[in-house]
């Protein structure tokens, strides 16, 4: 936990000798936090978030009128926007054997010391990244001439409108709502990534706030806290328990002292994903809805699945978890036929017991491997290999994907909470998120 050394001040007016109000951020018990409470650091990071999201928006300007050139030239030509992007692809060429031995030998312990024949794919890829980049926009540069595609206004013009007209593709013309409308699950996504990253570094000044003020209440300072709190309450000594007893300090404090957020974020999109027909760890009538795109190959799945278990049985019957199916087939060759055993398992209702095994075995997900899983769980053989088949799991699982695609889902793990993505993928980030749908 970063901690600095401020005080909670009541603020009753501008400061003096400053042109401009300090704007409120957070209140407790009758006392406001503003930005002129803020560290220079935070300060800095609040003024930057206009800057952000504008940088955010032309990014996905420029992505957006790419895409429109792609599916304009692939129309053309009869062919899919997926054809005419591994056209371009085809034509870099990959790195000579002197430069995978090069940039090998150069990261060899970051690349785990495996032999290059197992990472030779891991670093041809990367060399042909830049490359790659580069022959996309050229591409993007011959059909911005060739379709005439021009830029008629600022999307980030502070008088803009749904109406105002920001682009010309021929004798097309392009709004600004069909530009957000294109692009509102990834503005969202990005978004949100920037408040969050603010939020979390104005409650550490909160709280390093209110330990101040806790430590004057118990007549001690603010490492008498933290030792009473934190370090002297440690039995195993993990980042896990740490991290734990830091969050418990936090929502005791927050709770203690009335903490609320009053700053301006733009409101998170509300989905409404289907539970039904997926097997469910808790409460089938929670109040609350966790639902997890999950690849069974996927480390980063295997590393939130147990976490995020750990935090429901903290809510009881208040809360539930659902798995959804995201195999990310093009990355990991077993995870399709392990999202097909995981459903098949549930049909003999040893799910959440299927998962724990895959999870655990990721370097064993092969055929025979699934097969054995089913066996120690005592399955019926016979019927599990009939379950797992494509034609009995697959339209379930292909649901499943374009449900998560419709949603934003570009990776796994992906998490909503009611609706709400969970852009943070910790414990603390699981129980905020929890806590506020608890609220509504």
């Amino acid at each position: 936990m970063k901690l600095f050394s401020l005080l909670f001040i009541l603020v009753l007016s501008a400061v003096a000798g400053n042109a401009q109000t300090p704007e409120r951020l957070a209140t407790a018990k009758g006392l406001s936090f503003t930005t002129a409470e803020l560290s220079p650091q935070g300060q800095a990071a609040f003024a930057a978030i206009p800057k952000q999201i504008a940088e955010i928006r032309s990014a996905l300007l420029s992505e957006y009128l790419a895409d429109l050139l792609f599916e304009t030239e692939a129309k053309a030509r009869n062919i899919t926007v997926e054809d005419l992007r591994a056209e371009t692809l085809k034509k870099v060429a990959d790195p000579s054997e002197n430069e995978i031995q090069r940039i090998y030998d150069m990261n060899r312990d970051a690349l785990g010391n495996h032999p290059l024949d197992e990472v030779r794919q891991t670093i041809v890829d990367f060399l042909r990244r830049e490359p790659e980049q580069k022959a996309m926009q050229e591409l993007v540069t011959a059909l911005q001439k060739k379709h005439q595609l021009t830029k008629t206004g600022d999307v980030n013009a502070a008088n803009i409108s749904a109406t105002s007209v920001i682009a010309r593709l021929g004798t097309r013309t392009i709004t600004n709502a069909d530009f957000e409308k294109a692009v509102r699950l990834r503005m969202d996504d990005a978004s949100a990534h920037v408040y969050d990253d603010f939020q979390f570094l104005l409650e550490d000044e909160l709280l390093s706030s209110l330990i101040n003020v806790e430590a004057k209440e118990r007549n001690t300072d603010a490492s008498g806290i933290i030792a009473a709190e934190i370090t002297n309450k440690m039995r195993e000594f993990s980042d896990e328990e740490r991290i734990d007893l830091e969050d418990k300090l936090r929502r005791t404090l927050f709770k203690k002292y009335d903490v609320r957020f009053v700053y301006k974020r733009p409101a998170p999109i509300k989905f409404d994903i289907s539970a039904a027909g997926r097997p469910v760890f808790g409460n089938e009538n929670a109040k609350v809805t966790v639902v997890m795109f999950s690849d069974f190959q996927c480390p980063a799945c295997a590393r939130t699945h147990p976490v995020l278990k750990r935090v429901l049985k903290e809510y009881g019957d208040n809360v539930k978890l659902v798995v959804r199916d995201f195999p990310l087939e093009n990355i990991h060759e077993n995870a399709l036929s392990a999202a097909r055993a995981a459903n098949a398992a549930a049909k003999q209702g040893k799910y959440w017991e299927f998962v724990e095994l895959l999870y655990g075995n990721q370097d064993a997900l092969d055929a025979a491997s699934l097969k054995r899983y089913a066996e120690q769980l005592g399955l019926d053989i016979k019927r599990f290999e009939t379950d797992a088949l494509p034609q009995a799991r697959d339209a379930e699982i292909r649901k499943d994907q374009a449900d998560g695609r419709s949603y934003g889902v570009a990776g796994t793990p992906t998490i909503f909470v009611n609706g709400v993505k969970v852009h943070r993928l910790s414990a603390p980030a699981f129980r905020d998120a929890i806590e506020a749908a608890l609220l509504q």
